[in-house]
């Protein structure tokens, strides 16, 4: 009980961070030690799991899949995400900067900690910390799409943030709101349980995690230290994404208006900008930022714990 607990609390917090445009909730499965037992149980859920089902053989099912640490994990996803949709809009619309500083303080410590698993720093590891931080870098200066409802859409919505969202450093929300949908999906379907959203989201999630649980597991066998450099680059050059201090750039209408859609301006992306002066808003957004480095220090020294 105590170690599904455990797990639950991690997929919380995997819950939570995939709520925040920004946050991973792959970086946050990574430092809490669970990201290749994560994508290896998504992996094993393949033909052989079906027949095992069909079968009726379920104990043979479960550990084979790693069914209860599936569960364990996901319940803990699906809590945060439909318990917190609500608090983060509100923290986000009211305290943006505080939030932002504690999840920047959490991902800038988490760079350390991810990269000190590396085994060796070798010319291609290098390159591919570069290659994913130069990557994670230029997705945050794309624009994002229009909104889309549609079903196709709304699937591959769901298939690119979900293969987004268990790669560390690369945020599905932002993924979400590059595609126009983030709005849509994760505040107003969620808040309001419209399931003619959330249903075709669903759908492209599942067959995203079986599809690119795959394709990690492959690279996490075959070059774990180019693969883990690469996820440790995608953290670092997410750092501009969550950077507290930042001006929003709206969409334009034709006549050259704010865009303004459900009540809300529509955001098109942020420009990075510095504090023009240290009051008591920037004093506790900087110890915010403190304790996100702290919260991170203390899991790994857990972790660090247990495993020794």
């Amino acid at each position: 009980m105590k170690e599904i607990l455990q797990l639950v609390l991690k997929g919380i917090a995997m819950g939570a961070a995939n709520v925040i445009p920004g946050v991973s909730g792959g970086t946050i499965a990574l430092i809490t030690g669970i990201f290749e037992r994560l994508i290896n149980a998504i992996k094993s859920l393949n033909l052989k799991a079906i027949k095992l089902i069909f079968s009726g053989d379920f104990k043979k099912f479960a550990v084979y899949t790693d069914f209860w640490f599936l569960v364990s994990v996901f319940s803990g996803v699906g809590i945060a995400i439909f318990s917190l949709a609500r608090l983060f809009d509100f923290l986000f619309t009211h305290y943006p900067i505080h939030i932002w500083s504690y999840f920047f303080g959490l991902i800038l410590a988490s760079v350390y900690f991810v990269g000190k698993t590396i085994g060796r720093w070798t010319p291609s590891v290098w390159i591919s910390f570069i290659l994913g931080a130069a990557i994670a870098l230029s997705i945050t200066f794309m624009t994002p799409a229009v909104e889309n409802r549609s079903f196709l859409y709304l699937v591959m919505s769901g298939f690119v943030a979900v293969s987004s969202m268990i790669l560390p450093g690369l945020s599905g929300s932002f993924v979400l709101i590059l595609l126009g949908n983030y709005q849509l999906v994760a505040i107003e379907a969620i808040n309001n349980l419209d399931f003619s959203i959330l249903l075709p989201v669903l759908l492209g999630m599942v067959f995203g995690l079986i599809a690119f649980s795959h394709f990690l597991s492959w690279l996490l066998k075959s070059f774990k230290d180019q693969t883990i450099a690469t996820l440790t680059g995608f953290i670092f050059g997410s750092l501009g994404v969550i950077w507290p201090w930042k001006q929003a750039i709206y969409y334009l209408d034709s006549s050259g208006q704010i865009l303004i859609k459900n009540g809300k301006e529509v955001v098109s992306r942020y420009k990075i900008i510095l504090p023009d002066s240290f009051s008591t808003t920037e004093i506790v957004a900087l110890a915010l930022m403190a304790a996100g480095i702290l919260t991170i220090w203390l899991i790994e020294m857990n972790s660090t714990k247990k495993t020794n």
